[in-house]
This record gives structure tokens, sequence and C-alpha cells, in this order.
């Protein structure tokens, strides 16, 4: 409950007011509010506001602690147990519990390649999980023995109690402590499993990796999660998918990204190169006068699309390498093909933004 509530505002009273008075605005309180009375379920909270304000009110160390700016009147004794008098159920039987209890969701981070994603691939994973015993079936007992009915609460798995409270004798129903609400009893639990129905064990799962997929994405395999205990279905198993690093390529949506260095007199001249793809060795025709920057496209040679058919395509991005070491004469021939070319002297151009821009990360270092 929050500090601020004002115990005596909730039920009406005056600071002063005597326990008598106290008493007889919870009896009339209750009356209006009581579950049986008013279902609403904001009629609900408010009867389980004003019980809890005449539980510490009604109680003089309580209602000390309170006035002198406890929180709210110190500890809470003995109000679940009214409250669970009132919401027990009212001795109406739920019936018994089921012993089946759904097994859990289980999380499993995989790492795949580049070439994976491409292409999409299937994997073997290892996973240490729980699973159906195979010694009961998930039954919890010993073979040839069964579940048989609690004598106690002769299968209903409650048992009922009587609850004095203000408002008279209620009954509420609490969960039979010899079969723990379930109704029966097992007398002879399986010694595999000692009567939970699964067993921990190392297992082997096919995975399929669909090309296209994002490095962060969880697979769903339903019920590849943890078997359930006595026999209950199986949680799912979720795969976390890591995409490793790759050397050569990078991703950008459904494209492929590469960096291609081309030598100063091949660009110049102009070549045809090949270069090793995830599909094999392409040919990749360089124009004369090449330049830094440009990119060139090889059509469906990228990552295959998660949703829809088809492939990205490769984006070949250009870099041209400009010679450090030259020989005297190296030097001398490059000083006569630049007089005869009569070349403008450097200078600053227009900033332009393109793809290459993605691939300056590979140009550094």
């Amino acid at each position: 409950m929050p500090e601020t509530i004002d115990h005596y505002a909730t039920l009406g009273v005056s600071r002063d007011a005597s326990l008598d008075e106290i008493k007889k605005a919870y009896r009339r309180l209750a009356r209006d509010l009581h579950p049986d009375v008013n279902p609403a379920p904001e009629a609900q909270e408010r009867f389980k506001m004003v019980t809890y304000a005449y539980e510490v009110l009604s109680n003089p160390e309580q209602r000390e602690a309170y006035d002198n700016g406890g929180a709210n009147g110190g500890d809470q004794f003995g109000f679940s147990d009214i409250f669970s008098a009132f919401f027990g159920g009212g001795g109406q039987s739920r019936g018994p519990a089921s012993r089946a209890q759904r097994g859990q969701d289980a999380l499993l981070r995989v790492d795949v390649s580049l070439k994976d994603v491409v292409f999409g691939a299937t994997q073997s994973v290892q996973v240490d999980t729980a699973v159906v015993c195979e010694t009961c079936n998930g039954s919890c007992c010993q073979p040839g023995t069964y579940p048989v009915r609690c004598d106690l609460c002769n299968g209903t798995g409650q048992i009922q109690r009587q609850v004095q409270s203000l408002l008279g004798t209620m009954m509420t129903s609490v969960a039979c402590s010899r079969c723990r609400g379930f109704g029966t009893v097992i007398e002879s639990p399986c010694v595999t499993c000692s009567g939970q129905g699964r067993v921990r064990e190392e297992r082997d799962i096919e995975i399929s990796i669909p090309a296209g997929i994002e490095d962060g994405m969880r697979l769903r395999l339903s019920g590849n999660g943890e078997a359930g205990v006595a026999g209950g279905p199986s949680g799912d198993l979720y795969i976390e998918v890591h995409v490793a690093h790759d050397p050569i390529f990078s991703r950008s949506d459904n494209d492929l990204l590469c960096t291609l260095t081309v030598p100063m007199s091949e660009a110049i001249l102009g070549s045809t190169s090949t270069i090793d793809t995830f599909d094999g060795p392409v040919e990749v025709q360089l124009r004369s006068g090449l330049q830094s920057g440009e990119v060139i496209t090889v059509k469906d040679h990228g990552v295959g699309r998660l949703r829809g058919g088809g492939r990205g395509d490769l984006k070949v991005g250009v870099q041209v390498v400009t010679p450090e070491k030259l020989s005297a004469k190296q030097k001398d021939l490059i000083r006569k093909f630049a007089a005869s070319r009569n070349d403008d002297a450097p200078k600053l151009a227009e900033f332009k933004q393109g793809l290459f821009a993605k691939l300056r990360d590979r140009f550094v270092g």
C-alpha cells in the first residue's frame, strides 16, 4: 500500500474515532462492497482498501505506529488471511489442479557466416534441455503404477475451512496439504526422473538458416524448448542469429559490398579483372580512365531476400592505388607523361556523397 493512504478517510471516520466507531464504519462499508454483494472490479479494489484500513486502525499498536508517521501501520499481519476468506472461493470448489505444466522456452545463440546468410543454410546445434522421461513417458510414476485419488480431499484437491470474520462465519478453500491440490497422490514416483516426468539431456537439433536473415534476428522453433512437467507441452526454442564478420564482404540491405584495389596503370589503360565471390570467380571490366570511388555492379550476386525471391547485387567499390616506390627511370617516364598531358594543377572540387562513402572504412588502413 502507498504511504499516502489515509486510513481514516478510507473508513469515513475522524482521527479520534473510538474502536467501536471504527468497527461500525467497517461493517457498514463491508456490507456494501463485499464481492458477493457488489461484483464490480472497483468495488473489490475499494473493499481491499477498507479491509486493510480496518486491520491497521483496529490494532492499537499498528494504529499508534500509523498515527506517528509509520508506513501505514507497519506489518500487515492477518490481512492476507482475512482477504483470502472473502475471495477464497466462498465454499465453491475450483477442482483439482493439473499436475502437467508447460515447459520453459529456451534461447540459444548461433553464429553463422555471411555466406550462410547469402544462400541460406542448415546447421546442427546441440542443446542441454529437459526431455520427456523414457522410463515413465511423462507420467511421473514407476512403470505399472498410477496416481491414486487423495483420501484427504477425496480427489477435489481442496480442503474447506471455516473462518471467523466481522461479517460472521465464512468458508474458504485451500489446497490440500497431502496432494498439494492435484487431487491424486503418486505413491511410487519414477526413480529415473524423481517423479518429474522429465530429465535433462543433450540433444542435436537441425535448424534452417533462411537466406537474408539479419544479425540479431530470432528464429522460433515451436515445441523444441524444455519438455513440460508431468507430460505437459514443451516450450519453444528461440535461435538468436549472430552473423560473423567477413574480412572481404559486408552487407547493405540485400547488397554485398567489397573493395577492389586497381593499379594505376590498369585504371588508366583499362583491363579485365577476375574476383572471387561467394558464387565463385567472376570477371569484371575495368574501363579506361577508372577513378577511385567508382562502383562496379554485378547483378544478382548479393544476399538472398528474406521475403520474396531473388537476390541483391554485388557492389564493387574501386580503389585506385598510386605506387609509392618508383625507380629513377620510372619517375622520369611519369614526368614525361605529365608534361605531355599538360594537366591542371590540383584544386578543390565539389564533394559528392555516394555508395563509395559506405566503403570508406575498408579503404582506411
